[in-house]
């Protein structure tokens, strides 16, 4: 077998100097691409006795600008993690004399004893706290230069929401090895390394947006949902109804968006066009509907889709969106 040709990979994670290198550009600040999400999360990792164990796996409870998810990660371990929509920096502007725990007791006060059980038995020592920064998909950037390729966050750095930023580093690595594995000269390194970006482009783009989508979907665009009791109407304002409408909607989105997460994982074309079909339909449905309610910045310019394409292409849709909130 020939000697594999040298080839630098950089896999330096969301601050990559390589890229910045690359790119001409910081690797941090403005002008770097990576941008404050709106969100700080504070997360627990636990041995913990929970009554459901081996029943359920995941829960997820929902909240007007902030959410708490428990997962059971095997052989005892629960992870958690409670996002709230803050400004970048709160970990040392907001006080919390009496530690991590009663803080966010006191935020989730009135939510799910499940909530509370886990908190309560969770150290100040398992407790971390990272304000999320993600990168809007680099589909008209460089991801390789020569004998040079970026992979993982380095190139495509998302929110946490899905799961998904280590295990696309993974099919990234996996794409790596098949091209590079079929070059025997020097000569091929570039190409190989432009068809490792061509299969992975589309995918990696796809699950960013979903990644800040559901981040923006569940932070600003979820209220206490819209009801009729005893006669009389409880939070009938905009966001009350967009949350009661995408009760029915979101079940089926997320099993559209799981079944593209794990069918594609092989990478073998560069768009999926059946499962991508549905994420279409039924994400341009929550869009529609969610749209108004998740504030200034808006769910478009969210997910990044303004800083692929240019704000004027969503100029009319989000008149749209703007028309439909104005109802209420």
């Amino acid at each position: 077998t020939p000697p594999q040709p040298p080839v630098l990979i950089g896999a330096d994670g969301i601050w990559s100097s390589v890229r910045a290198a690359m790119r001409s550009e910081p690797a941090r600040g403005e002008g770097s691409g990576v941008a404050y999400s709106g969100y700080t999360v504070f997360a627990g990792e636990l041995k913990y006795a929970s009554p459901d164990n081996g029943q359920v796996g995941y829960k997820v409870y929902i909240g007007p600008g902030q959410y708490f998810v428990i997962t059971d990660i095997g052989k005892g371990m629960y992870q958690w993690y409670a996002f709230l929509a803050r400004p970048a920096g709160s970990s040392g502007s907001e006080e919390r004399p009496d530690g991590d725990v009663p803080y966010l007791k006191n935020i989730f006060e009135g939510w799910s004893k499940d909530v509370h059980a886990i908190l309560d038995v969770t150290k100040e020592d398992e407790i971390e706290q990272r304000d999320l920064y993600d990168r809007p998909p680099s589909v008209l950037k460089p991801w390789t230069d020569r004998s040079v390729a970026l992979m993982g966050d380095s190139v495509h750095a998302m929110m946490p929401n899905l799961g998904q930023g280590g295990c696309q580093a993974m099919e990234d690595a996996v794409v790596l090895a098949e091209e590079l594995g079929a070059v025997s000269h020097r000569g091929e390194v570039a190409d190989s390394l432009n068809r490792y970006r061509n299969r992975r482009l589309i995918r990696s783009a796809a699950v960013q947006g979903l990644s800040r989508f559901a981040s923006d979907i569940i932070i600003r665009g979820f209220d206490t949902p819209f009801k009729y009791v005893d006669g009389r109407m409880e939070n009938f304002s905009y966001a009350g109804v967009v949350t009661r409408m995408m009760q029915p909607i979101l079940p089926v989105f997320f099993w559209i968006q799981f079944n593209f997460l794990y069918d594609g994982y092989k990478n073998e074309s560069a768009v999926d066009l059946k499962s991508g079909l549905g994420l279409l339909l039924v994400g341009s449905l929550l869009l529609l509907l969610s749209g108004g309610a998740v504030g200034e910045v808006g769910l478009l310019g969210g997910i990044g889709l303004d800083g692929l394409f240019g704000g004027e292409a969503f100029a009319g849709f989000e008149e749209i969106l703007a028309n439909f909130q104005g109802l209420f």
